[in-house]
């Protein structure tokens, strides 16, 4: 097997538990791999702001660390130095806004740490309490929207019966402009087409001269599909969602509550 190089890792339902916690056993095994030589990258559709405080605690801030944000959408250094980057267009963010307004689905915008949110048809957006470290901004209309801001996603956050009930009335034609996915049960997001974590990695590898065969890729939700396919080695959690597993070249025995990423670590990266 190609010695791994690289550790992409998703948040929810891999390294995180279901308390928003890494466990020491998985703080162990990063800091065991990251010894070896391995870069340990994060891989989220979250913006740097809202895992500052986890890099701080994984010892993962310098000019030498880097992340993949925004599903893809920005590739930086942990520092906030941007390599990559990818946005919608205002035009995109209306199209958008006219398929989900029809069926009450709010509407948030993230541009960077800001969240610009709008209800539809009276229902308000659950992502306040998905993700209290961003910055809230409820709005009323689209045109209030600040047209001199980066928009780096949309996502539609509420009850996930509701969720996955509307998702199927969805405009076919949505699919082919823009990725569209799940990224937790009460989560969907919305990126330009072409833009999704396996993206966004093969930016930064072409960066550090690394190979696909050189990436071990770890995830549990849709989200991560790309990277999972796109990786030498994807590792699907023993909680993922059954497309991940599907795809995956491997499954963990333990979940995410079990310190899975931890048991994974060892088998393809310590004892290699």
């Amino acid at each position: 097997m190609t010695e791994i190089k690289l550790l992409a890792l998703d948040l929810d339902g891999t390294l995180f538990d279901s308390q928003k916690v890494v466990s020491e056993e998985n703080k162990q095994a990063l800091r065991a791999a990251r010894d070896k030589g391995v870069k340990v990258v994060i891989t989220t559709g979250r913006p740097l702001k809202a895992v500052e405080d986890l890099l701080d605690e994984l010892d993962l801030i310098s000019d030498e660390d880097y992340i993949i944000t925004f599903n893809g959408g920005l590739v930086q250094k942990t520092n906030g130095k941007i390599l990559d980057k990818s946005q919608l267009t205002r035009d995109q963010l209306r199209r958008l806004h006219g398929a989900l307004e029809p069926l009450g689905l709010p509407f948030d915008v993230l541009s960077d740490g800001i969240v610009y949110s709008l209800p539809s048809q009276g229902n308000h957006s659950h992502y306040p309490q998905a993700n209290p470290k961003l910055t809230f901004v409820e709005l009323d209309s689209f045109d209030e929207i600040p047209k001199d801001v980066i928009y780096n996603k949309v996502v539609s956050v509420t009850d996930p019966e509701f969720l996955d009930k509307q998702i199927l009335q969805l405009p076919k034609d949505l699919y082919e402009a823009f990725e569209i996915f799940k990224s937790r049960e009460i989560i969907l997001e919305m990126m330009p087409k072409g833009v999704h974590k396996a993206a966004g990695l093969q930016q930064l590898i072409d960066h550090l001269g690394f190979l696909p065969e050189q990436v071990m890729a770890m995830g549990d939700e849709e989200n991560d599909l790309s990277m999972l396919k796109w990786a030498g080695l994807g590792v699907a959690m023993a909680n993922a969602v059954p497309k991940v597993k599907a795809i995956a070249n491997h499954t963990t025995t333990r979940t995410n509550e079990e310190s899975g990423v931890a048991e994974t670590i060892e088998e393809y990266i310590l004892k290699a």
